[in-house]
């Protein structure tokens, strides 16, 4: 079970980025998803999931309202809309997904991880 994050780099500020996830070795129905993010010197933080039904998303106060997590189940593929971007922004982006929980903010919850997409935003 892979984990293929994709679709990062270099944006100016106001500008918008799409990530994608896409997994293989299985399929995923029936899995929650969520991208974390990890800045420099920071630590790894919720960005946002969508539950394993597709019925719920939470987003991180930080991002809500400009970005947007959804999922094709037929393509095993989580993508990442992201409008408005601010430096504060930037980091590598990481996709995860999960059978164990319905859906979480914690990273503890999620068993597959992709391997981080670099998304630099310029001001």
């Amino acid at each position: 079970v892979q984990l293929q994050a994709s679709g990062g780099g270099l944006v100016q500020a106001g500008g918008s980025l799409r990530l994608s996830c896409a997994a293989s070795g299985g399929t995923f129905r029936g899995y929650a998803w969520a991208w974390f993010r990890q800045a420099p010197g920071k630590m790894r933080e919720f960005v946002t999931h969508i539950s394993r039904d597709g019925g719920i998303t939470n987003y991180a106060d930080s991002v809500k309202g400009r970005f947007t997590i959804s999922k094709d189940i037929a393509k095993n593929t989580v993508y990442l809309q992201m409008n408005s971007l601010n430096p504060e922004d930037t980091a590598v982006y990481y996709c995860a997904s999960s059978l164990r929980t319905y859906y979480s903010s914690s990273p503890d919850r999620y068993d597959y991880w992709g391997q981080g997409t670099l998304v630099t935003v310029s001001s």
